[in-house]
């Protein structure tokens, strides 16, 4: 499985290691995830999701129904 949020869409990312005499190598930058269990309230039942630590407080503000329905909006969700 890849290494992507379920929630915000945030991937992994390229950049470079840029040494103190200056010279570039590639690298890259990998999202905060964690796997977590969400409690969906309506459907009575668990659900785990791959998120980052940002789509956690996006989950705390506006609620696990809002953020499921924004991420299924955004194809980030099948």
């Amino acid at each position: 499985m890849s290494r992507v949020c379920q929630i915000t869409g945030k991937r992994t990312i390229v950049g470079n290691n840029v040494s103190h005499s200056n010279r570039k190598t590639k690298r890259t930058f990998q999202p905060n995830l964690q796997k977590k269990r969400f409690y969906l309230e309506d459907e009575k039942r668990w659900i785990t999701l791959k998120v980052s630590t940002s789509g956690m407080r996006t989950i705390n503000k506006i609620g696990i129904k809002e953020a499921l329905k924004r991420a299924i909006e955004g194809g980030f969700i099948r």
